[in-house]
């Protein structure tokens, strides 16, 4: 269908067993689409955050990523973002649980999302002007790229008026292996079976230069000695953001 539904056609091979969303992450998703009944899901990859107590439709390019589903009552329609088949405020509500980076026009996108809901519309997304997260010293092609396919928080607001942008701290035992799952848990970016879960480390390719720094790092000591401190906090900063547009 598009380059989004070849990569993820890949990654989806095991994508639900190391893309377990997180409940903490699930309760701030949520709180944000209030008391809406009806829920569309764009890009809704395996399904994770959505309501289990709402009507969910749920729209997926990928045929993998619908194939990994787990059980639920939502209607799955295969499609993308920028071309939704539904009519003009079909929806209560609307979600986007990080995935407009991969859209091929995220304002197009936005505007059909927009088009299709009548009330909120929720984004889990990640601030491409934050990069003080550790990772990306060791691979600073991540900047590169989110550069490059993160919308700027302003973007939002130029396509959907007034919203609200708040910080979603990760915990240091996210169960949602993210980019910035492992954050307190070094060791698992070493670990290929965790990156193949990782559509970042699918876009730029070869990361062995950065894998060989860090591994190198974690046996000598030099990235405990830099980044020790973080192993104390039970949550960071590592610049997601839930934007809502009400």
């Amino acid at each position: 269908m598009n380059e989004l539904s070849t990569i993820y056609n890949k990654i989806g091979l095991n994508y639900t067993n190391l893309r377990q969303a997180d409940p903490r992450i699930a309760h701030s998703v949520h709180s944000a689409l209030g008391p809406a009944r009806s829920i569309l899901n764009v890009g809704a990859g395996a399904g994770s955050y959505e309501p289990r107590d709402k009507a969910v439709t749920a729209v997926e390019p990928s045929v993998k990523m619908i194939g990994q589903r787990p059980p639920s009552n939502a209607t799955v329609i295969r499609g993308v973002a920028e071309n939704l088949p539904f009519e003009d405020d079909s929806f209560d509500a609307a979600m986007a649980i990080l995935t407009i980076h991969h859209w091929s026009d995220q304002e197009k996108g936005v505007a059909e999302m927009r088009r299709v809901t009548r009330g909120s519309i929720v984004f889990l997304t990640y601030d491409a002007s934050f990069q003080s997260f550790w990772l990306l010293d060791y691979f600073p092609e991540f900047i590169a790229l989110d550069e490059r396919n993160m919308p700027l928080m302003q973007e939002y607001e130029n396509w959907l008026g007034t919203v609200e942008i708040s910080p979603v701290p990760i915990p240091h035992d996210c169960t949602d292996g993210f980019l910035a799952a492992y954050w307190r848990r070094p060791y698992a970016y070493l670990d290929e079976k965790v990156r193949t879960g990782i559509s970042s480390f699918w876009a730029v390719g070869d990361v062995s230069d950065g894998l060989k720094k860090l591994e190198a790092d974690l046996d000598s000591g030099a990235w405990e000695q830099q980044y020790g401190h973080l192993l104390e906090l039970d949550e960071l900063d590592c610049g997601y953001r839930l934007v809502v547009a009400t």
